[in-house]
């Protein structure tokens, strides 16, 4: 049986969109950490975004885990020119785009930024090669909001709009069942 057990990386406390900015994890919560990776099932392999916190997160719960190179495309959305700007900020200047952007996902995008599209688009193939080849096994990807989102999509197969309705918090897991067809999502957003 194959498994996807996707974690959010641990907190920035940034208060702004934070995309492909490499900003660190707050990973001081040991007793959190702890628990978490004794949550996920030992043979596990992990996987992880190539920034800072998903990266580091990845390290921090390894364990005695067989430990895959980081991977680019699992980075987060990325925000373009919203970059490390709070949502009130880009309201100010650019209300239409940003309301579009969550009301009505699809290919609505920041200036040059991804749109939800774009980040299925590149997050599906690299799971899809996860898979592939790491068949029969259990796959933790350590990642982002919008990562983990594009995935709890198909398997839930609903909409873009309702993708977004989904809380995702920092250093929990939401856990995939994909040996079965179609994909059954076994939690969402479980703190260990």
């Amino acid at each position: 049986m194959t498994k996807l057990f996707l974690i959010r990386h641990g907190p920035t406390h940034a208060k702004t969109m934070v995309g492909w900015s490499n900003l660190p994890a707050d990973l001081s919560d040991k007793a959190a950490l702890q628990r978490l990776s004794d949550f996920l099932p030992k043979d596990g392999i992990v996987v992880s975004s190539d920034l800072l916190r998903a990266s580091a997160t990845a390290d921090a719960i390894l364990g005695n885990r067989i430990r895959l190179a980081d991977d680019h495309a699992l980075r987060e959305i990325h925000f373009g020119d919203w970059e490390l700007q709070s949502f009130r900020d880009i309201e100010a200047h650019d209300p239409d785009r940003i309301r579009a952007y969550w009301d009505t996902p699809g290919d609505v995008h920041p200036p040059n930024g991804e749109s939800w599209n774009d980040i299925t688009a590149r997050v599906d193939p690299a799971i899809d090669h996860l898979i592939a080849t790491n068949s029969g096994k259990n796959i933790v990807v350590v990642a982002h909001f919008g990562v983990i989102l594009t995935q709890v999509q198909r398997a839930k197969r609903i909409t873009n709009y309702e993708t977004f309705s989904h809380r995702i918090d920092n250093l929990s897991v939401t856990s995939i069942n994909i040996s079965r067809t179609p994909w059954a999502l076994e939690q969402i957003n479980h703190i260990p």
